[in-house]
C-alpha cells in the first residue's frame, strides 16, 4: 500500500489524501454504534464511535484483514459540532481500536441515520495484499 501525498501539500492529520493498493478488495458496509445483538448500550458520541470502530474491525477480521489494510473510510455523523468539540477524545478512541492506520477519509454531517439512536455510521474499503 502506498500513501499518496502530493509534493508541497501540508501533511494531513488523522487521514491520508489518497492510498494506492493491490490485492483482494474488502468492502465493509456502514457500521453503527450498537453491539453484536443490534442493541445500543450508550447514547454518548465517543462511546458509540468506539463501538462502531470495533464493529468495523470485526468485519475486517472476517476477511482476514485488519486496520492496516484500510484504504478508504467514510464517516457519517449527525452532529458536526460535537465531532469537532470532542476531537481529542475521538482520536484516542480511534487509535485504541484502529492503531495508527489512517486511510483516505471523508466525514459528512447528515440530518439523521436509519437507526434513530445512531450518531455515527462508518463504511470502509480495505485491500488485503495478494
Amino acid at each position: 500500500m502506498n500513501i499518496l501525498q502530493p509534493p508541497g501539500w501540508a501533511t494531513p492529520k488523522g487521514y491520508a489524501n489518497g492510498v494506492a493498493a493491490r490485492g483482494t478488495l474488502v468492502f465493509v458496509g456502514g457500521q453503527i454504534g450498537w453491539n453484536a445483538q443490534q442493541q445500543f448500550e450508550t447514547d454518548d458520541f465517543i462511546e458509540q464511535t468506539a463501538q462502531t470502530l470495533r464493529n468495523v474491525y470485526a468485519v475486517l477480521a472476517e476477511a482476514g484483514a485488519g486496520p492496516e489494510h484500510m484504504v478508504r473510510m467514510t464517516w457519517y455523523i449527525t452532529r458536526r459540532d460535537e465531532y469537532l468539540r470532542r476531537l481529542a477524545e475521538l482520536g484516542k478512541a480511534y487509535r485504541e481500536v484502529m492503531g495508527r492506520n489512517f486511510p483516505a477519509m471523508t466525514c459528512v454531517e447528515v440530518s439523521a441515520l436509519m437507526e434513530e439512536r445512531a450518531q455515527v455510521e462508518i463504511e470502509v474499503t480495505a485491500v488485503v495484499p495478494d
